[in-house]
Parts: C-alpha cells; sequence; structure tokens
C-alpha cells in the first residue's frame, strides 16, 4: 500500500488528466487495489479458507468489484443495492456476507435468495425472520459496550447503535439452535481505520473467547469468525502503514493459542473495504478562486458532495497543489494579486482553507493547511485517500451532479467507470408537468383538488 510520498503519479501525468477529463473526478489506480489484497490474503493464507468480503459501501463500482473478484474478494453489504450489485457481479452463496441494521424483510429475503451470510443485528430478528424461513447459516454482530473503547470514527460501543450485547448473543444462537440452524457465525466491529496492531488483535482475542463461550455453555460450534474491517490506512504523511503481516501472524498465533489447543477449527473473513481502496483513491480537482478576508481562502471545483468525511467527521485527507502554470480558459487570471489585508488576517501567510462552492459552512476539505505551493486558479489540487467511502458518500445538494470516476489501469491506460452526473439526471425523478399544472391552478381551488392534480390515484 502506497504512502503519500510513493505517489504513483508525475505532475505532468496529473496536469494531463485533468486536462483530458473534466474536474472534478475519482481516480483509482488498479494495480494498488491488487497489490493491497494479495498482501491481506497472504497474511492469513495460514487459515484454509479466508477470504476479505470487500466492503461494497467503500466503493460500490461494478469495475473496482471486478477487479476485486478476480483477486478472490467476497462482497460485504448492508443494503439492497449492494446486494444487488454484488449478483450482478457473479457474487453469490457464501462469498457475500450481509450485515444490516434496522432491515426491512425484503433486504433478507434477497439475501437469502442469494445464498449469503445472514449476520443478525438484533436477536427480536430471529422471529422477525423466522416466520419467513431463516437462512442456512446465521451470524450475529456483537457490540462489547464498556469493555471496549472503540475509536473516534465507529464511536463509543456502548453508544453505538450496532450489535448485541453478550447476554443477549447468548440468547440469540440458544433460539437459533431451538429454532433448527446448524450452521453459526459471529462478527464484530469494534474499531474503524485501526493502524495499532495491537488493537485488531484484541478483537481476535475477544471473538475467540466468545467461540469458546458458546461451546462450553450451549454446546453451539462457530464456524465463521468474521474480524470486521477495520484496518487504518496513512491518510497523514507521518502516519505509518499498518503491518498487515504483523496482524495476520498476531492473530494466528492467538488461534493457536485459543482455538487450535481446544481441538476446535474456525473459518476466519474480514470485510476490509478502506484498507483496500482508499489509498488507491483520489479526487483530482481544480483551483477556481482565491479569497482573502480574515483567513486565507482556496476555493476548488470540487465541494463536499464529492468527498464528504472531512465536512462530516472533521477528517484529515492530505491535498497536494500541482502548478499548471498556464491561464485556463473561464477562470480568474492567475497572475492576479489579491490585496493586502494584513491587518485582519487570523491565519498567517501560506496557511489556507481549501473550500468548495456548497452553501454550507462546513463545506471544507481542509482548515488552517499549509500547501506545498500558493495555490492559483487552474492549478490542479489532489485530494489523496478519496478511495473508500468518498465517490459513494456523495450526495446532490444544492443540485451538484456527482462526478465521475476513472480507473487507471495496470497497463497505464485510464478507463471511464462511471459517468459524471448531469442535471437531467438530477431532474429526471421530478414530474415538471405536474408541477407546471399546480401554478396554472386558479386562486381559490381547494387543497383537495390541487392534490388530486398531482395524485389522481388518492382521490375519493
Amino acid at each position: 500500500m502506497p504512502k503519500i510520498s510513493d505517489f504513483p503519479y508525475s505532475d505532468a501525468q496529473v496536469l494531463d488528466l485533468a486536462k483530458q477529463f473534466p474536474t472534478p473526478f475519482h481516480l483509482y489506480h488498479e494495480e494498488t487495489i491488487r497489490k493491497t489484497v494479495r498482501g491481506l490474503n497472504e497474511a492469513f493464507s495460514w487459515c484454509p479458507g479466508y477470504k476479505n468480503h470487500f466492503a461494497v459501501k467503500a466503493t460500490p463500482n461494478p469495475h473496482i468489484m471486478q477487479v476485486l473478484k478476480e483477486e478472490g474478494c467476497g462482497a460485504d453489504c448492508s443494503s439492497m443495492a449492494e446486494l444487488v450489485l454484488s449478483e450482478r457481479m457473479g457474487l453469490k452463496g457464501e462469498d457475500i456476507m450481509f450485515t444490516s441494521n434496522n432491515t426491512p424483510l425484503k433486504e433478507y429475503q434477497k439475501a437469502k435468495e442469494l445464498g449469503a451470510i445472514v449476520n443478525l443485528d438484533d436477536i427480536s430478528h430471529i422471529d422477525f425472520l423466522h416466520g419467513d424461513g431463516l437462512p442456512e447459516l446465521v451470524s450475529f454482530r456483537y457490540n462489547p459496550g464498556p469493555s471496549r473503547t472503540g475509536n473516534v470514527l465507529i464511536g463509543d460501543p456502548k453508544e453505538a447503535k450496532f450489535g448485541t450485547t453478550s447476554e443477549q448473543l447468548l440468547e440469540g444462537y440458544r433460539r437459533c439452535k431451538e429454532l433448527g440452524v446448524k450452521r453459526f457465525g459471529l462478527h464484530a466491529m469494534v474499531v474503524s481505520n485501526c493502524l495499532k496492531v495491537e488493537e485488531l488483535l484484541e478483537t481476535a482475542r475477544m471473538l475467540f473467547n466468545l467461540v469458546l463461550i458458546m461451546k462450553d455453555q450451549l454446546g453451539i460450534t462457530i464456524e465463521l469468525v468474521n474480524l470486521g474491517g477495520g484496518f487504518g490506512i496513512p491518510y497523514r504523511p507521518d502516519e505509518k502503514v499498518i503491518d498487515v503481516q504483523a496482524v495476520g501472524s498476531g492473530i494466528h498465533q492467538i488461534y493457536k493459542d485459543m482455538i487450535q489447543a481446544k481441538g476446535l477449527q474456525v473459518r476466519i473473513v474480514t470485510e476490509c473495504g478502506r484498507y483496500i481502496t482508499g489509498p488507491a483513491g483520489l479526487l483530482i480537482s481544480r483551483v477556481t478562486h482565491r479569497k482573502k478576508i480574515y483567513k486565507n481562502y482556496v476555493g476548488l471545483d470540487a465541494c463536499m458532495a464529492n468527498l464528504m468525511r472531512p465536512g462530516m467527521y472533521n477528517a484529515y485527507h492530505h491535498i497536494t497543489i500541482v502548478p499548471n502554470g498556464e491561464q485556463v480558459p473561464g477562470l480568474p487570471d492567475r497572475n492576479q494579486e489579491m490585496p493586502d489585508n494584513s491587518k485582519d488576517l487570523i491565519s498567517k501567510t501560506g496557511i489556507y482553507d481549501v473550500v468548495g462552492g456548497l452553501c454550507e459552512n462546513n463545506d471544507k476539505f481542509a482548515v488552517d493547511r499549509a500547501l506545498n505551493a500558493d495555490p492559483r486558479p487552474g492549478d490542479v489540487a489532489v485530494i489523496h485517500d478519496s478511495g473508500a467511502h468518498g465517490h459513494s458518500m456523495g450526495f446532490n445538494y444544492n443540485g451538484k451532479p456527482r462526478s465521475a470516476e476513472y480507473l487507471y489501469r495496470c497497463d497505464g491506460s485510464v478507463l471511464r467507470i462511471r459517468r459524471a452526473e448531469t442535471l437531467e439526471d438530477i431532474f429526471s425523478t421530478v414530474d415538471f408537468a405536474a408541477a407546471q399544472t399546480l401554478n396554472s391552478v386558479q386562486n381559490g381551488q381547494s387543497l383537495s383538488h390541487t392534490r388530486a392534480v398531482i395524485w389522481p390515484e388518492d382521490e375519493g
């Protein structure tokens, strides 16, 4: 997995890509994705049947999923759309794990239709699902509550809406056994974007201990343990890449001490998403404006609608400015000097807030950030590590169309894997004719008559 210092594109390539393709756009590096998956598979090669169920929510694009499928990944799904996308990519059966919460029956039905591993978030779902038939293999998501601290992204476990308590876990397995379920799994996701090996080892130790408890107290054999995702990536330049080999070997030792020592065998899976595609993705944008009031602002043609994490979580994404050196048509004069406002300036010279164009003050990619160059209109701003939870968390506030996605192939070619949205895409779900009919209704007509014009099926 590359660090920012191992950036796989030259400045000339970045400028050329920004000239070829309208900014902003997301760009993924195929070779990085493949190498990362292979490293993860190697770290767990000691465990027969190991598979990473890629968290589809991270980067739900069929081209990315095809690359991952070729490298042996399954899918971790949490919604109907993710189940259908996995199905269309040829994944089925226990290559899919369905981990949802507050789940509609139709989504459970789809998961069972595909033969997916169903991971229940709450024991009340047992009877809810029993009426429609429990699946062959049932898993439960465990929430350790106050016994674990979690981290800033996933939150304090006792404040999290996910999973069951230890008492509920025992009751859930007991109830499923009574109802005839023969195969069982176990799952937990306690930390997110974790760079500490020991924290991931503790998750394995916690789950293996539960495997032993279920065997001793209920006579139930847990055949599958999903360690969750949580493998982190170094968003900041000074952070180190997590030693995934140390994670794998450390879990192997715990497995031998706790599981093999009891004569048991458990298949290990993970559901890493961010770790796989996060460092392989960039958001390529252009500097559009500069503004000096009480702070120095750099405006981009990308906004929070293209990458929500900084505005939503105050998450750090490194930003590199690639100077263009040429005037870009339609943008302000790149050589225009800004007025001196030093007497009012809060931030020091050379310190910037990097912002988008949404009518929201949290539409910021960086606050009080030192950049590698003084940004000028037309320069390219590269926002790093946006390959997971970037495009997938996009939205259309202010009518902003979501950006295109491109895949930089191993052979050096660039493939468009999703076109940019247009205004027609955004307006396609709106009935303009009905709106115009409403506006033409004469003054004084009743609300019920107006509603009948728009929703005639409601009349009567």
